[in-house]
């Protein structure tokens, strides 16, 4: 089993880190009550983007069947063309097998209706995933991709955050030219979680970038719980790491807290239509959890033309 420590290859200054627990940015997201919220409904309209979240979900296990089979429930009244995987696919060893126990039988319903998987690295994934045809990762730790226009995504391998990848990943930012820029991988740059936290001096190098460049939603996983923070910068960021293991109670009183769930399995849904963005928690039982909708602020160029 790999267990690989996040490593930063750039110095990262510890100013960046000072007070790290408090908001900086007052919360514009809707609605932003802690759980139990009021469920915002998935409206399903016509040529929106609609896809799913996982995040440590390799076990293999009952708990991860019983997501596998909230997932296909779900797909049937909101018919998601992709899932993007937070890191942690595997906890077992890197052999064909453990493959096929704990991903290919589990989402195999998903696999047969042409739902394609976009994967991170965990810090308990080997880096030969990025191989896996059914993770669509092509060879490459770090990677992106475009679903439809106007809408990017990112994925990040920050357990090795080398210099090699942010340069990468601010010429992709640059160039990318979306309305709506997302990036997902396994470790949080914000958390409440009593088990790990957040990851400081990854955020010192790729907030910058998030900041610079425009990007709108983060994706992560890492903690065995729902979480959703308060927006840090004009950056919303969701951390979904409980599709196949959980951590009770393990989300701390925090004030960046916006909505939490820690006692129960659980997966996202998602659809982007237009400059909105709704967004549900879903637990395993298929009880809404959390809810609510990011719109999209202008650009410059869009202000100006307006």
């Amino acid at each position: 089993m790999n267990t690989r420590a996040p490593v930063l290859v750039l110095a990262a200054a510890c100013g960046a880190c000072a007070g790290s627990r408090g908001p900086q940015d007052p919360a514009t997201v809707r609605p932003v009550e802690t759980v139990p919220v009021r469920e915002v409904s998935l409206p399903l309209r016509e040529g929106s983007l609609r896809f799913a979240v996982i995040g440590d979900s390799g076990t293999g296990d009952s708990n991860q069947r019983a997501v596998a089979r909230a997932l296909v429930e779900a797909r049937a009244r909101f018919p998601y063309t992709f899932v993007i995987m937070l890191g942690d696919n595997l906890y077992g060893p890197d052999r064909p097998g453990e493959y096929n126990r704990a991903f290919q039988e589990p989402y195999q319903p998903l696999l047969d209706a042409g739902v394609k998987f976009y994967a991170a690295l965990g810090n308990h994934d080997s880096p030969n995933q990025r191989f896996y045809r059914h993770f669509n990762m092509n060879g490459e730790r770090y990677y992106s991709f475009k679903p439809q226009d106007g809408v990017r995504f990112f994925a990040l391998d920050s357990n090795y955050m080398s210099p090699e990848q942010l340069a990468w990943f601010g010429k992709e930012l640059e160039a990318s030219g979306s309305d709506w820029k997302i990036a997902f991988f396994h470790h949080p740059l914000y958390s409440s979680g009593r088990r790990h936290g957040p990851h400081e001096e990854l955020r010192a190098v790729l907030e910058p970038l998030f900041v610079k460049h425009g990007l709108n939603v983060v994706f992560s996983g890492h903690e065995h719980f729902y979480e959703r923070i308060k927006p840090q910068k004009g950056v919303y960021y969701f951390t979904s790491g409980g599709a196949a293991k959980l951590r009770r109670n393990d989300i701390a009183r925090s004030t960046i807290t916006a909505s939490g769930f820690d006692t129960d399995y659980h997966y996202m849904l998602v659809e982007i239509a237009g400059e909105e963005l709704f967004f549900q928690a879903v637990s395993r039982l298929q009880k809404v959890v959390d809810s609510g909708i990011i719109t999209r602020p202008k650009r410059v160029e869009e202000k100006a033309a307006a």
